[in-house]
């Protein structure tokens, strides 16, 4: 099996104990192994925020732009995991009386119409997180001219969305459907997740875009949700992975199902925007983790003292150890695809709208003129779309990622003829 390449560097993370016992705002309790646990069994502790985690049981490719072709490559090979990685954790079952109350609500009364009438019935349906602007926006777009596939746009403003759906020619009931989510609150995320498998009936869940994200370089000091968690780990990282548990069993009705993390080379230490741009992703010996799961509102994975650009980063290095773990863990027995992606550097995108104005201008011309990672977000959304679409991509496990000037002024990984990606920091 084809793997993701090294993303936390040649350092070996220094092994931690499990914490005694959980956050207490956690749904069910953990019964812990006391033995030592890695980083990744660390990261594990998050799959109790699902109610529905199921136990494990060509290196070219074309993009589909006709603007500008460029090369697919799969990132380098990773290095091995530890083996006892997530083996020290043993996950309980929820009971009745430990199940959140809010599954018991009823659900919202403004659901589309199922499956979008019949004009639907015989399309793919796919969810996209964060599909009102960027990056998903235009996936959704580029998607609805293909035909064949009704976008399920998870968004945090519904009438914005559909206001945005007019304008775009987007037509709901045939291309899209607009469902509610907040990923900075897991109840919206439970209620998304019900509201879906209602409306979704007995038909399949085809794909899983993971795509919605927030950058917040310019803040002295961490935000936190309200379930306690730092702003960007939780609408990037927590969120997507309880969505996912959520609804693994619709993804598992389908044929071909896809579940898609959107990546970003900012997380792996292995390109130049991710080791050469400061600060970089490092999770360290995950002791912020540990007081997280204890319930102290600790801002960093590490630990350390916050910085908003390195708390996105470690989301999205915790994003492709996700995708990497739930392939080594589901994808036999699921036969869902678990894959991230990285569409290159959409160097004016919303989410450096925090950025200052000198940057905003000055990058992309950068990103264009002198590394050549720069993309737009209409060709971005063609090499998403690409992931969801082309059979190519249908395999598990994989980090695609378009390293655009990687030629020009990239390197090459140590003992491989591979480019390294030439992107700057962000892009998705």
């Amino acid at each position: 099996r084809e793997r993701l390449g090294p993303l936390i560097g040649n350092r070996s993370p220094r092994n931690v104990a499990a914490a005694p016992h959980p956050r207490p705002s956690l749904p069910f309790p953990l019964d812990l192994s006391p033995s030592i646990m890695s980083p990744l069994a660390v990261l594990a502790l998050a799959l109790p925020l699902s109610h529905a985690f199921v136990p494990p049981s060509p290196a070219h490719l074309p993009s589909l732009s006709s603007s500008r072709r460029v090369s697919l490559r799969r990132s380098p090979p990773p290095a091995s995991l530890p083996s006892t990685a997530l083996q020290a954790t043993t996950l309980v079952r929820p009971t009745s009386d430990t199940k959140d109350a809010k599954d018991k609500e009823p659900l919202t009364a403004d659901l589309p119409p199922l499956l979008g009438g019949l004009r639907a019935i015989n399309k793919k349906i796919v969810v996209i997180t964060g599909a009102s602007s960027g990056l998903g926006l235009a996936t959704t777009k580029s998607l609805a001219k293909q035909g064949g596939y009704f976008v399920v746009m998870a968004v945090r403003d519904k009438e914005k969305t559909k206001r945005i759906c007019k304008e775009e020619g987007l037509e709901e009931g045939k291309d899209v459907a607009v469902l509610e989510m907040d990923l900075a609150s897991f109840d919206s995320v439970r209620k998304f997740a019900r509201n879906l498998k209602a409306w979704l009936g007995p038909q399949p869940l085809d794909r899983l875009i993971c795509n919605a994200a927030v950058y917040l370089p310019h803040l002295q000091a961490p935000e936190f949700t309200k379930d306690g968690y730092e702003m960007s780990l939780q609408v990037n990282h927590l969120s997507h992975f309880l969505l996912i548990n959520l609804l693994l069993p619709e993804l598992k009705k389908s044929k071909d199902p896809r579940c898609v993390i959107v990546g970003s080379i900012t997380g792996n230490t292995n390109t130049i925007g991710g080791g050469l741009v400061w600060p970089r992703a490092e999770l360290g010996d995950m002791r912020g983790w540990r007081r997280m799961l204890k319930g102290q509102r600790t801002a960093m994975i590490d630990g350390h003292n916050f910085n908003g650009a390195k708390a996105y980063k470690d989301s999205k290095l915790c994003n492709m150890l996700l995708m990497q773990e739930l392939d080594r863990r589901l994808h036999n027995s699921t036969n869902i695809a678990f894959t991230s992606m990285y569409p290159g550097c959409i160097a004016e995108t919303n989410l450096f709208r925090n950025k200052r104005q000198w940057f905003r201008k000055l990058f992309p011309v950068f990103m264009k003129y002198v590394t050549g990672g720069y993309v737009s977000e209409p060709e971005a959304g063609d090499r998403l779309a690409q992931t969801v679409a082309d059979p190519r991509c249908a395999k598990s496990g994989i980090y695609w990622s378009w390293n655009g000037g990687a030629r020009m002024v990239g390197v090459l990984v140590p003992g491989s003829d591979t480019p390294v990606g030439a992107g700057g920091s962000g892009g998705d």
